[in-house]
């Protein structure tokens, strides 16, 4: 779960500073959505690379629903009666860690259907004009809502998720904790901001 999680991380960074490339105007988002598909050429054929990390991706995605069911159920059967306290000891995204990642898996399918294949894009979807399919996306209401709800998600599970997995790794002391938790606090906040800079752009008309 640690090292897929991991994995997922360095995705949604990178996805991150490319999807603000979306403030710099049309052609250079539209220029860079083509450069993910030209990687590695000629060596690589074309969009043989993007296949790759789609590829790598869905096995991290799998690894780490798979790790969250089995040590789930490890739990249950570690203790099937509740504690005694009714007071709730864990943080709040400690508690959501689960929901968070129902919904983040649902957001993936969705956010799939509509601006990579365009099965349920609002607008009409463009082959080759991902600026405009982001336009419109975030032109709908109901667009800008699942997708900032799901942004959300992401930092409450990437503050609590990454403190966790340096724990799993043996990065974690009772001297790096502190700054071990700091590093979380500063990825999540940078990473919802990031992403949700995108709609906040588009419905502020900075983005059209």
């Amino acid at each position: 779960m640690a090292i897929s999680g991991l994995v997922m991380l360095l995705y949604l960074v990178a996805h991150m500073i490319g999807n603000l490339k979306i403030f710099f105007g049309t052609s250079e988002f539209n220029e860079y959505a083509h450069w993910l598909r030209t990687v590695g050429e000629p060596f690589m054929h074309y969009e043989w690379t993007l296949w790759l990390i789609r590829v790598v991706l869905v096995v991290a995605v799998v690894a780490h629903a798979v790790s969250a069911y089995q040590l789930s159920r490890r739990d249950i059967k570690a203790r099937p009666s509740r504690y005694v306290h009714k007071k709730p000891r864990s943080s709040y995204a400690t508690r959501t860690m689960r929901w968070g990642g129902i919904i983040l898996a649902l957001f993936i399918v969705w956010h799939i259907l509509d601006l990579t294949t365009g099965t349920v894009h609002s607008g009409g979807f463009e082959t080759g004009k991902p600026y405009q399919n982001v336009v419109d996306t975030f032109s709908t209401w109901y667009g800008n809502v699942v997708y900032i709800v799901a942004v959300l998600a992401v930092g409450m599970h990437i503050r609590h998720g990454f403190w966790s997995a340096a724990q799993t790794l043996g990065a974690g002391s009772r001297t790096r904790d502190r700054a071990l938790k700091a590093v979380a606090n500063v990825l999540a906040l940078l990473l919802t901001v990031g992403f949700v800079a995108v709609p906040v752009g588009v419905m502020t008309g900075v983005v059209s």
